[in-house]
């Protein structure tokens, strides 16, 4: 996505201070010989950029040259981080001021950017909700923003309560919304769909020192998954379905496995959701399993491929 480097670059150089190449193509992550031909097209394209060789030289923009993109307003500029994402940009009440910083942006480009810039728009689109999905009601959303961003305390109905909790971020996985909070001494998440009626408080919150939202949300969903792991079985694999296991089982549930026996295949202990969940997963395997634990998992297994067997015979 060269435009989007090309602009970082610009804004770069806009904060007034030369940089030599090397800082640059540390910055945004590319070679030295690529951060001069991405100056060399910014000329191209009336960026006024001069250099200057020796010590204390480096690159810079001329002086008192600014680009267009002062002229935005601060929720423009943080709807910046929302462009092709409408959906979203909906949810959170911000459609308007993301569509304006979009054309902001877009007028503030050299024109050879620009055209670069809306190719990708015109040919790239985010679908955030599942397919077959009808997207939850996210009234909320817009309050639980301002709260978040605002870094105070609410008090939300909760499946039948009243609950205070303090705001730490918002999540979207699947076009579902949910917030991540204190309560107490834990972070928990709540489905934003399950929040009834929000209060807003003065009460500052008290961001646990270090915590980081992604991070946290990673862990958080590794150990749900984790933790619906509680069926064990014991079974023997052939050498093509211990290559297939990991996408019949997902990642999650993948456990190490020895080297494969004399005959060529491998016991392995496995950590499933449920019977029916594992029996459904391990006929993907078809011929190249063998339950040895639990008895009645071996049976269930013997007489569904019984049935699908007569029923194809």
């Amino acid at each position: 996505m060269r435009s989007a480097r090309l602009l970082r670059i610009m804004l770069l150089l806009q904060q007034g201070r030369s940089a030599t190449a090397q800082s640059l193509a540390d910055q945004v992550e590319v070679s030295v010989r690529t951060i001069y031909r991405d100056i060399g097209a910014l000329g191209a394209a009336g960026v006024p950029l001069w250099t200057e060789t020796g010590p204390g030289g480096g690159i810079r923009l001329l002086d008192g040259w600014q680009s267009a993109l002062t002229g935005m307003t601060g929720t423009e500029t943080s709807a910046l981080m929302l462009l092709g994402m409408p959906s979203i940009a909906a949810d959170l009440g911000l459609s308007d001021v993301t569509a304006a910083a979009e054309s902001k942006l877009l007028g503030a480009l050299p024109v050879p950017l620009r055209a670069s810039a809306q190719l990708w728009r015109d040919r790239v689109h985010v679908d955030v909700p599942g397919w077959f999905t009808v997207p939850a009601a996210n009234d909320v959303v817009p309050v639980l923003a301002r709260a978040v961003l605002g870094g105070r305390e609410i008090e939300m109905g909760y499946r039948g309560g009243r609950r205070v909790v303090g705001p730490l971020g918002l999540v979207v996985k699947a076009s579902v919304w949910y917030l991540v909070a204190t309560r107490g001494e834990r972070v928990l998440s709540f489905r934003v769909d399950r929040i009834g009626s929000v209060t807003e408080s003065k009460n500052p919150v008290v961001r646990p020192e270090g915590f980081d939202l992604a991070r946290w949300w990673n862990a958080s969903m590794a150990e749900f998954d984790r933790s619906l792991l509680t069926y064990a079985c014991r079974v023997r694999l052939s050498d093509s379905a211990i290559r297939a296991l990991p996408r019949v089982i997902g990642a999650t549930a993948m456990p190490a496995t020895a080297p494969p026996e004399d005959d060529g295949w491998t016991t392995v202990d496995l950590m499933l959701e449920s019977e029916e969940v594992a029996l459904g997963q391990l006929i993907a395997l078809g011929g190249g399993v063998r339950v040895l634990e639990p008895t009645s998992l071996r049976i269930s297994l013997r007489d569904l491929a019984s049935n699908i067997a007569l029923d194809n015979g």
